[in-house]
């Protein structure tokens, strides 16, 4: 019903930037929120940032001033510009998101398949 493809992970020096997107296709009317989380090994899932489709933001403590979440609504896609990396911003992040896919409220809510990003010290 919907998909969620993350692009832009890769490898980069610390103290650089990488840019994600998270782009939403198939059966949708609007987005409630997008998020993007992020998996280290050995290490729990954590929130990193999260939008709402009106442009609220909220960040981890750990990303503020460093990390910009962003959101497309015409082009239903989420971006996140990570800038100062760290090696410990290592992780694959994945996006999450809630998906509204009819003018009768019905939500889809589900993650993409996630992409890493490793910085390197």
């Amino acid at each position: 019903q919907v998909q969620l493809v993350e692009s832009g992970g890769g490898l980069v020096q610390a103290g650089g930037s990488q840019g994600l997107s998270c782009a939403a296709s198939g059966r949708i009317f609007s987005i409630n929120f997008m998020d993007w989380y992020r998996q280290a090994p050995g290490k729990q899932r954590e929130l990193v940032a999260g939008i709402t489709g009106g442009g609220t933001t909220s960040y981890a403590d750990s990303v503020k001033g460093r990390f910009t979440i962003s959101l497309d609504n015409a082009k239903n896609t989420m971006y996140l510009q990570m800038n100062s990396l760290r090696p410990e911003d290592t992780a694959v992040y994945s996006c999450n998101a809630e998906i509204v896919t009819d003018g009768f409220g019905e939500t889809w809510h589900g993650w993409g398949q996630g992409t890493q990003v490793t910085v390197s010290s």
